[in-house]
Parts: structure tokens; sequence; C-alpha cells
């Protein structure tokens, strides 16, 4: 049976090729935008904050990824600079799209008044989950493999099906499915991620650094495994313990991808991941000693730019209720005057009803109690009026310098 490989071209509209690369990396962000959305309701942020914050992220995240890349690789691109831009040939890294994202999110977290730290914890799980569909680019583009392998680890000892058998043979030589690994992996951190952020333990910023952690912890175990690892020459004692640390996935039946000494001896990915993993836990434990990990991830979500905002609603608020009490006072007091007026009109009418009240009076023991206690009470009553469009006036004044 021949091999089905899997064309990287989704389909053509004249000479504009669409590829699935780009296809999948679309998907994973609306999964991503559809995450953070569902999830940043139970905190009052509208869909618009995420939708904004995708369209400056992105462009942030693929122009640092890019450019992470070319860094690292500077012995090609120092000499072919008019290939910088050709980002859809390939060439972008993770990290630092990672990067980028930060860099970008940290703005405009601070231009709308939020704490980064609360609005990243929310976004943890997209960013899993944007890695867990985006890695599937990398396989159809037959990209990001791993060290070579026999078919028969890929049939009979991981059971994987021949679509993805097939297109791990790069070349006439079976591959170890790194972009799978990866996938996986990401799959079962959103479910943890999903089991943390219910906990009451979790301080703002932890979930975060948790995905970090997470994140970190498999692709320091799966970029070994690679073979187009980004790698700089460093210290042998440093290889060799980043390789010690890699020694358990031997007892698996693992085999690190070869490292070309040319471009270093240290993966560049392998060692980073490591420094986050070490970094995210000394920065949790450095913020609940020094008191800065106050907040809890189910706590109310809050921005400093509202109180801004709600002074001049406040305002508004004041003045309407001035107006209110205003003509609160002033409708009563013309209700009363014509009231008095048609009590001095000589009429029968007014007699008859004169007498009536009389009446009703003396059966209740009261002969002027019920007018003079009715006209004080509807008084009383528009003065109570009055005070409350005070009282909210002063209510609206007290939030205006609260605000500032």
């Amino acid at each position: 049976m021949l091999p089905l490989k899997l064309d990287p071209i989704a389909f053509s509209l004249g000479s504009l090729e669409v590829h699935w690369y780009g296809i999948i990396l679309g998907s994973a962000a609306l999964v991503g935008l559809l995450l953070a959305i569902w999830e940043g309701k139970r905190f009052g942020l509208s869909p618009d904050f995420f939708l904004d914050l995708m369209l400056y992220g992105v462009p942030s995240a693929i122009i640092a990824a890019r450019l992470y890349y070319v860094i690292f690789t500077w012995d090609y691109y120092g000499q072919h600079p008019g290939e910088i831009i050709q980002i859809w040939n390939g060439g972008i890294a993770i990290y630092g799209a990672l990067i980028g994202a930060l860099i970008c999110g940290y703005l405009y977290f601070r231009s709308k008044g939020y704490s980064f730290w609360r609005v990243v914890d929310i976004c943890a799980p997209s960013l899993l989950a944007g890695q867990m569909i985006g890695r599937w680019g990398n396989f159809v583009n037959q990209e990001a493999y791993g060290s070579p392998v026999e078919e028969s680890f890929l049939r009979d000892t991981l059971h994987l099906p021949n679509f993805i058998v097939n297109q791990m043979n790069v070349e006439g030589t079976f591959h170890h499915p790194t972009f799978l690994y990866e996938s996986l992996w990401s799959l079962l951190g959103i479910i943890v991620l999903f089991v943390l952020r219910r906990q009451n333990f979790m301080r703002a910023g932890e979930l975060f650094m948790s995905y970090f952690i997470w994140y970190s912890i498999g692709r320091f175990y799966i970029e070994a495994i690679r073979t187009d690892s980004l790698a700089f020459a460093g210290p042998s004692w440093l290889a060799s313990f980043l390789k010690g640390l890699w020694t358990p996935m031997e007892w698996f039946g693992f085999e690190q991808g070869y490292l070309d000494p040319q471009y270093g001896n240290v993966r560049s990915s392998q060692l980073l991941a490591l420094l986050i993993i070490i970094g995210c836990i000394i920065l949790i434990i450095v913020r609940r000693r020094m008191g800065y990990a106050k907040e809890r991830y189910v706590d109310p979500l809050t921005s400093t730019k509202q109180p801004a905002e709600t002074t001049a609603t406040a305002g508004a608020s004041a003045a309407a209720s001035d107006s209110a009490a205003l003509a609160g006072v002033t409708a009563p007091a013309a209700t009363a005057d014509k009231h008095r007026t048609s009590e001095h009109e000589p009429s029968k009418a007014s007699g008859e009803k004169k007498d009536a009240d009389s009446g009703d009076a003396k059966s209740n023991g009261s002969p002027t109690g019920e007018n003079e206690s009715g006209d004080t009470g509807s008084n009383g009553t528009d003065s109570g009026s009055s005070d409350s469009g005070a009282g909210d006036s002063g209510s609206a004044g007290s939030d205006s310098s609260s605000s500032d």
C-alpha cells in the first residue's frame, strides 16, 4: 500500500494558495478566543475585550516569534536578509510568540485598568488550547518531528492510526510524532488548569504560572527528541546536566534527536523551559511571602478605569437627581396652591364636600386632624422625596471623590 501523504495546500483561489497550516493556526486562535470569552463572562468581561486583545496580540506574537527564530539562526539570515520577512516559508518559535503576546497583553491590560495577573489567569487555558491545535500544522507540513524510530514503534507500541504513521514517514524514514506528544500534553494541561482554577487556594497569577510550568515540563522532554532544535554553544557541564535530567525518557524507549554540533550543544528551548520552571516556582513563593498575591482567582475582577468612567455617570445621575428633587418640590407646591384656591371658591359642591369631611372627622374623633395631617403628610413626603434626591446626589458625589 502506498503511503498517503497530506497535501499542505488546502485549496487554491486563482494564484492564491491557502495552506492547511494557516487554516489550523486560525482555528487554534478562534478556539482560544472562544474559551477566553466563555470564562471572561464570569468576571464581567465583554467579548469585545478579548476580540481587541486578539487583534493586537496575534500580530505581536507572530512578529516576536519570527524575530526569535531569526536571532537564533542569524548565521543564515545574516547572509539572506531578504528572507527575514518571508514568514510564509516557515520559521517561527513558540517561545518568541509567548514573549510578544505577553508584552502586548501587559500594555493592553494596563490601558484598560485591569490587573495583568488576573486577566492572564483567565487566558491560560486558551494558550494551551491554541498550542494543542496549532501543533497539527506542523504535522501537515512534516516539520518539527522527532528522531528516527521504527515503524513498529508507531503502529504496535503507540497504536497510532495510519494517517499519522504515514505522515511521519519523511524521505523514507519514520520519526517520532513530537507534534502529537505536545498536543496531547497540552490537552491534559487544559484539564489540569480547569481543575486548579476552581480551587480557593489559587492566588492571582498562579494559574498562569502553572500553565508555564506545565508547558515547560513537557517542552523540556519533547524538545530533546526533535532534530530541528535551535541551539547554541554552551559549556559542556550544562549540556551534560540537561542530558542527565532527560535520562528518564530513555526508560520508555525514547532517544534524543541528533543535534548538529556546528549549531551548538545546548538546545535553547530546553534550557529556557528549565529556567521558566524554576523562575515560576520562585515567583509563586516570593509573591506569597511578600504579600503581593492577595487576590484569589475566584475573586471579582475590577478595573481601575471604571471609577473614572463611573464619575461621569455619577455626575449625570446627580444632576438628574437634583432635577427630580426640584420637580418633586415644585409639583406638590403647585398642587397645594391649586387645592387651597379651590377650597376658597364658593360652590355647592365644596359645601357638600366640607360637610362630608366634617362628618368623617367626627366619626374619627378628630375634627380637623385629617386635613392638616394629610397636608402635612403630603408635604412630608415631598420633602422626603427631595431629601432622597439630595441623598442620591451626595452618594454620586461620594463615588466621584472615590474615583479621584
